[in-house]
């Protein structure tokens, strides 16, 4: 799988994992059937999974939960992503990041205009998220403040269990 932080001033705005599936041809595009997994940007655990447009709490193929994933490295997920707006000079863009086992979260690619399909995935739409953005942005200090703000503004403990409850309801 890798990992899709949508980046907006530098400031981290939504976050989602996407998962190969035997439907997807062992490809992570989401068109394709592949699982797309929100991500709360506070601490990088999972919020909703869908695929196909529809909410799921278990892998297709594995059988594994989505309800219990959390993410490593979460802080250098987020610094690198960020890190990467800033080198390009993009004031909105997909950082698209792999973790490897022994270098940890590594650059994939970067998008400038990566798609939308990360709202569906995280049960939220950006517009609100990216007013919020271009105000951590006009007073957070520094890159550590901007990605410290974010991970306050964005965390949502209470989507993991209200998402993965219902598409359970709906099983």
């Amino acid at each position: 799988p890798d990992i899709r932080v949508i980046v907006f001033r530098g400031v981290p705005v939504m976050a989602m994992m996407r998962c190969a599936t035997h439907a997807s041809d062992g490809k992570a595009n989401l068109h394709q059937g592949a699982v797309g997994v929100g991500l709360d940007i506070g601490e990088g655990f999972s919020v909703a999974a869908v695929q196909h447009g529809s909410l799921v709490t278990h892998h297709p193929d594995t059988g594994a939960c989505f309800k219990s994933l959390r993410l490593p490295d979460w802080d250098a997920i987020l610094d690198l992503a960020a890190s990467c707006a800033e080198m390009t000079g993009l004031g909105y863009l997909g950082a698209d990041i792999v973790l490897d086992r022994t270098r940890g979260p590594m650059l994939l690619e970067l998008n400038a205009r990566p798609g939308l399909a990360i709202q569906v995935a995280n049960q939220e739409g950006l517009i609100h998220r990216l007013g919020i953005a271009a105000e951590i942005a006009r007073t957070a200090a520094d890159h550590d403040a901007r990605i410290r703000e974010a991970k306050i503004r964005f965390h949502r403990p209470e989507a993991v269990l209200q998402a993965s409850d219902s598409a359970a309801a709906g099983s």
